[in-house]
């Protein structure tokens, strides 16, 4: 499956896609468009499943692609345990409609809690 580009070159998207999985992560859900959620989504599952391995190189790793320091805490301690039953899907997407200005399709993407 082919990656998306978002209307950016390399940097400013990859800047772009750290920033929204960090919020993502530290708040638990995020309200975006479509294209953008189906673009973090690999990537916030990744960081979940580095969670469950829960080993140093796995903390180093998500150290690497998320920019705060608190957030991987939290995603090490309390996030990846919970999700210790589940083999994957852990996020899920929430269409509300139509962004007011542009129509741009809206998202929201939010963690699984079972």
């Amino acid at each position: 499956m082919p990656y998306q580009k978002l209307s950016r070159k390399s940097g400013p998207r990859r800047a772009l896609l750290r920033g929204l999985v960090t919020s993502f992560l530290k708040a638990g859900r995020v309200e975006t468009t479509e294209a953008r959620a189906a673009a973090i989504r690999p990537l916030a599952e990744k960081m979940i499943t580095l969670a469950k391995k829960g080993d140093l190189h796995a903390r180093r790793q998500a150290l690497a692609f998320l920019m705060e320091e608190d957030v991987v805490t939290t995603l090490f301690e309390k996030t990846g345990p919970k999700m210790e039953g589940r083999e994957g899907g852990y996020t899920r997407t929430i269409p509300i409609g139509p962004r007011r200005g542009d129509g741009a399709p809206m998202v929201i993407l939010e963690i699984v809690s079972e």
